[in-house]
């Protein structure tokens, strides 16, 4: 149950200004709300989710939990480099209307992103399916907020920057210290 929580709550902030969901704001906001974009964007959410957990769950099966914790870190880590150096591209003068093209590009932005690299570090200390659940609802939410609030969203998008930034930070710093720690603990 712990790892749904810090997974959802994690997931729904490292979300919050992420590519998926300003790539779902930017379609919702040119093209009108199309549940069938909304839909797309969750399921692909959920299914890089569980891809995570599940190469979390593989590897958790050959590792001792010190090198868990470690590769725990890196992923924290990496999440926070990619807040910090990855921020939404620019909106499509003209996008497409291809659910099918909504759907790759989606599934391509979000198998490297934040909430991924959370929902791999959680999935390495907790349950997996938990984590991925969590993941999933946390991601899922992030991306409702962009359909719904389509229009606010991208007007703060500066801050949104910002507020993705700092994110990254706190992460970056939280993989290094947890990896100062089970280094220490060597």
């Amino acid at each position: 149950m712990n790892g749904l929580l810090y997974a959802f709550i994690a997931c729904f902030l490292a979300g919050c200004g992420a590519r998926d969901q300003v790539l779902v704001a930017a379609l919702t906001d040119r093209l009108g709300p199309r549940l069938s974009l909304l839909a797309i964007a969750c399921f692909t959410g959920g299914l890089t989710c569980a891809l995570a957990a599940w190469a979390a769950d593989d590897l958790a099966g050959v590792m001792n939990h010190r090198s868990r914790l470690l590769l725990a870190s890196f992923a924290l880590a990496a999440a926070g480099v990619e807040s910090l150096l990855v921020s939404p591209g620019r909106r499509a003068k003209e996008p497409t209307r291809s659910l099918f093209a909504a759907l790759l590009v989606l599934a391509i932005s979000q198998i490297v992103d934040a909430s991924r690299f959370i929902v791999l570090a959680i999935a390495l200390l907790h349950v997996p399916l938990s984590a991925a659940l969590g993941g999933m609802l946390g991601g899922g939410a992030a991306i409702a907020i962009g359909w719904f609030g389509a229009g606010p969203l991208l007007a703060a998008s500066t801050t949104l920057k910002l507020a993705r930034r700092l994110a990254g930070a706190i992460l970056l710093l939280a993989g290094i210290v947890l990896a100062w720690t089970t280094l220490g603990e060597l």
